[in-house]
């Protein structure tokens, strides 16, 4: 008998609960819900010679950091693949190699050449989407445009009604500015299927963007609590739920929601998640003239300082100079800037000067050199895009450089960003900082 995945591609297994089981797997993998790896293990013990399960499982191994496991299981998805799999397959497993084995240029041409092939291999397809996808770490600053076109070129070959895809069209639509198109796509992902994270987390971004902060949060209360804490996105999602109460003003609550899910002492997510979030959260609320409690700066810096040491990953190298910066460590955040600006001289750092600029800038801010972060950062903060991550989370770039224009005295570029800003979406916090610029 021959086997198929969900979107009728040929997988090559001699067992049915096998076929089963990675199809089931598939699902829970890319609504990146818990289970899937007890799931896909399932599949490998009912049939040991199924290269795709065996690549699942290496996916999944990535997602989760667990590098040294992924590395293992993709090779023995290679080795099987060649001698048991369709030519679709043998691709689809060389697609994940490249990206499992860190060659993300190639693997990026490689995905997409694949999805013109067969587009209705979402496992591949995804890999170029999302806030940490192929095209977000790629350096190019049109990466949100290019994922809307990825997703047009093949919307035609899904249903109307596939969960998986509008997840992804609706992430790509919200964040390129399309917030309505956004919202109305992610929202019929989440009714189709309520246990997907990648749909509750894109409805949180497309509310943020679009100033719906009691939305949100309201949204965020209701939904994470049917999420187990395990979950990769758990403390990320309540990041964003964070971050709306710090916009309002309302540090108690921001203060309780971090400590409670996102703090590294609480939050089980990967390390590029935590050392974010924690970073991102704690810089704003500083940033925003909040005063820190002692020891969650030194936590943060205890828990970063065993992640991300070499240069040359784009979205950490940010995230751990806002944490040097923070906490004074002004020889390892100029060890990073160097060794930055060392790759982008030789070629070797696609996303460019923009990323040794924002570490310098935030070393600039942390010594209350205002003038000089507005120097290093205003030239440059156009181009942030190209280090990756999403909208909400680059954000925090833009707010260093507004509050330094109006700490240095430039009230109207500091009037005229927070113009512009309230145009894309209301917001209290800049609200208060306009009305703060106006009175003076």
């Amino acid at each position: 008998m021959a086997y198929t995945d969900r979107y009728s591609l040929q997988l090559s297994t001699t067992s049915d609960h096998a076929a089963e089981r990675y199809r089931a797997g598939i699902d829970l993998l890319l609504s990146l819900w818990p289970g899937a790896a007890e799931t896909l293990e399932e599949a490998i013990t009912a049939d040991p010679d199924f290269a795709l399960a065996h690549a699942a499982r290496a996916r999944l191994h990535a997602i989760g950091a667990e590098a040294t496991e992924a590395r293992a299981k993709i090779a023995t998805a290679v080795e099987i693949v060649a001698r048991n799999g369709t030519e679709r397959e043998r691709s689809h497993v060389d697609v994940l190699s490249l990206a499992i084995n860190g060659q993300s240029a190639k693997a990026l041409a490689s995905a997409l050449a694949h999805a013109d092939r067969w587009p209705r291999d979402i496992l591949i397809l995804s890999l170029p989407l999302g806030a940490f996808g192929l095209l977000a770490f790629s350096g190019m600053a049109d990466h949100d445009q290019a994922r809307v076109d990825l997703c047009e070129r093949h919307a035609r070959h899904f249903d109307t009604d596939d969960w998986w895809f509008l997840t992804y069209r609706g992430w790509a639509h919200g964040e390129n500015g399309n917030l309505l198109l956004g919202r109305s796509l992610t929202e019929r992902a989440l009714e189709l299927r309520r246990n997907n994270v990648n749909a509750a987390h894109a409805v949180s971004h497309v509310m943020y963007e679009a100033g719906a902060g009691d939305e949100a949060e309201a949204f965020i209360t209701g939904w994470l609590p049917g999420y187990d804490r395990s979950g990769i996105l758990h403390g990320h999602i309540a990041w964003h739920a964070a971050l709306i109460a710090l916009e309002r003003g309302d540090t108690d609550r921001a203060l309780s929601i971090y400590n409670e899910h996102v703090a590294p002492s609480a939050s089980t997510a990967v390390p590029i998640n935590v050392v974010s979030d924690t970073a991102s959260f704690l810089w704003r609320m500083q940033a925003y003239g909040h005063a820190v409690p002692a020891g969650l700066w030194d936590e943060a810096a205890t828990y970063a300082s065993q992640y991300f040491r070499q240069a040359g990953f784009p979205f950490a190298d940010v995230h751990m100079a806002l944490v040097a910066a923070a906490t004074g460590d002004k020889i390892a955040l100029e060890q990073r800037a160097n060794a930055l600006t060392n790759l982008v001289e030789a070629g070797n750092l696609p996303a460019g000067p923009v990323v040794p600029a924002i570490c310098r800038a935030a070393l600039a801010f942390a010594e209350e050199d205002y003038v000089g972060c507005v120097t290093l950062l205003e030239p440059v903060a156009s181009e942030a895009v190209r280090i990756g991550g999403s909208g909400a989370q680059r954000e925090v770039v833009e707010d260093t450089l507004l509050v330094a224009l109006m700490r240095s005295g430039e009230a109207a570029k500091a009037q005229a960003l927070l113009h512009r800003r309230l145009r894309r979406r209301p917001s209290p916090r800049d609200t208060r900082w306009r009305d703060q610029l106006t009175s003076v």
